[in-house]
C-alpha cells in the first residue's frame, strides 16, 4: 500500500494541481484511515475538480471520523446537491439517508 501512496505523491509533486491523482491518493489515505490526509487533499480537489459527488461521501466521512461532525453533515448536503446536479439521484439518495440516520437531532 505504501508503495502505491508513494507513487501518488510524485506524480503530484510533478503535476501539483492533478485532480486525478489528488483522488487516487486520497483514496489510498481512506483505506489505511488517515483521515486528516483525506480532508486535506479532498477539500484542495474540491476547490479545483468538478465532482460528481463521491468525493462529498469520503470527505463527509474522513469528517466524522476526526470527530468533525458539523463539517461532515455540511459536505454531505452539500453532495447531495451535487450528486443530484449530476444525476446520480442514488448516491444522493444514500448521503440522505446518512444524514436521517445518523445526523437527526
Amino acid at each position: 500500500m505504501m508503495d502505491r501512496i508513494e507513487v501518488f505523491k510524485q506524480m503530484l509533486d510533478a503535476e501539483p494541481t492533478n485532480t486525478m491523482v489528488m483522488f487516487g491518493l486520497a483514496k489510498e489515505y481512506e483505506k489505511l484511515g488517515r483521515s486528516d490526509e483525506v480532508i486535506t487533499l479532498l477539500e484542495k480537489y474540491l476547490e479545483r475538480a468538478d465532482d460528481e459527488g463521491n468525493a462529498y461521501g469520503m470527505l463527509a466521512k474522513a469528517y466524522e471520523q476526526s470527530g468533525e461532525r458539523e463539517k461532515a453533515k455540511a459536505t454531505y448536503e452539500k453532495g447531495i446537491a451535487v450528486s443530484n446536479a449530476h444525476g446520480h439521484p442514488s448516491m444522493a439518495s444514500d448521503y440522505q439517508m446518512t444524514l436521517d440516520l445518523d445526523y437527526a437531532d
